[in-house]
């Protein structure tokens, strides 16, 4: 067994999909046709995958609801501890929920976590060269 994917829905996906696109520096695609219902976005072998409320509504009625995520994380693995803080720079004016601002964890990774325009959490994290 392997995991295919995270979903999430959502009430605008070009909105979201413009935000994940800009937070991962990767263009969705629409491989089901329109782009205003589902996108997909394959980043490192994983993906994923923003669907729209009529969408789930269609095919999984009643299954989820839009921005009312409020216990899974959403993490992205960056090279290098610069990145981190590249990252925060280049999404600045996106992001408008922080939670925390980059900092080096006691483990040795260094992370960043904030929402996104539906209320995921996201961390993004780096870590430090063992060495």
């Amino acid at each position: 067994m392997k995991l295919a994917s995270i979903r999430l829905v959502t009430k605008d996906v070009p909105s979201l999909a413009a935000f994940y696109e800009a937070v991962t520096g990767v263009a969705p695609i629409a491989p089901f046709g329109s782009a205003a219902d589902f996108v997909e976005f394959r980043v490192g072998g994983a993906t994923l995958a923003i669907v729209s409320v009529a969408g789930i509504e269609r095919f999984n009625r009643g299954a989820a609801e839009a921005a009312s995520n409020r216990s899974a994380i959403l993490e992205f693995e960056v090279d290098g501890v610069d990145a981190v803080d590249a990252l925060r720079t280049r999404i600045a004016g996106r992001v408008t929920d922080w939670i925390q601002e980059p900092t080096d964890q006691p483990w040795g990774n260094r992370s960043m976590l904030f929402r996104d325009p539906d209320g995921t959490p996201i961390n993004v994290y780096a870590m430090k060269s063992r060495g």
